[in-house]
C-alpha cells in the first residue's frame, strides 16, 4: 500500500468517524463553560460603594481566577454593556469555548485583553471570551457609569 493510499484511507476513516459519532469531533464538549456547573466558590466585587457578589463555575479558567485573589484593581465602562478590570496577569484559556444563552449577569474573561468582564446588558459571544461565572442577585450596581478603585475577594 502506498502512502498516498494510506493517507486516503485515514481522511476517509476519520470522515466518517466525524459524520457517525459527531460528539467525539468536538473536543471543546463537555468543556463548554456554559455547561459548567456552579460550585461553592464565591466572590465579591467592590466598587464605589456597591458590593457584587458571584459564583464562580467549574472550570480551569474560573479556578485560576479564583486563585489570584484578593485582587486591588480599577473598574470601567467599556461600551454600554459592560465593565471591565484588567488582571495582573493572563488566566489560563484550558476548557474554553463557545457557548450560547449569554445574558446580563455573566462574568466573563476575555483572553485577548486580559480583563474580567461584568456584563450589565444582553452581549453576544466572540472568540476569545471565557465565562467564569454568574452575578447573584441583581445588575443595578453594575449600572453606576464611571471609573472607580475595585477590589475583588472570596466571598464567605
Amino acid at each position: 500500500m502506498t502512502s498516498l493510499q494510506l493517507h486516503r484511507r485515514t481522511v476517509l476513516v476519520g470522515s466518517l468517524a466525524t459524520i457517525m459519532f459527531p460528539p467525539l469531533a468536538f473536543g471543546q464538549q463537555g468543556r463548554d463553560p456554559a455547561n459548567q456547573e456552579p460550585t461553592n466558590m464565591k466572590v465579591r466585587f467592590s466598587f464605589d460603594r456597591h458590593t457584587v457578589n458571584a459564583t464562580l463555575y467549574d472550570n480551569p479558567s474560573a479556578r485560576d481566577f479564583a486563585s489570584m485573589l484578593p485582587l486591588d484593581l480599577k473598574i470601567e465602562d467599556y461600551s454600554n454593556n459592560e465593565k471591565i478590570a484588567y488582571l495582573p496577569r493572563k488566566l489560563t484559556e484550558d476548557g474554553s469555548g463557545p457557548f450560547g444563552n449569554e445574558q446580563p449577569g455573566d462574568v466573563c474573561y476575555y483572553a485577548p485583553w486580559g480583563d474580567v468582564i461584568l456584563f450589565y446588558a444582553s452581549y453576544r459571544y466572540s472568540s476569545g471570551l471565557i465565562r467564569l461565572g454568574r452575578v447573584e442577585g441583581g445588575i443595578e450596581p453594575m449600572l453606576t457609569r464611571g471609573e472607580f478603585p475595585l477590589r475583588i475577594e472570596r466571598a464567605e
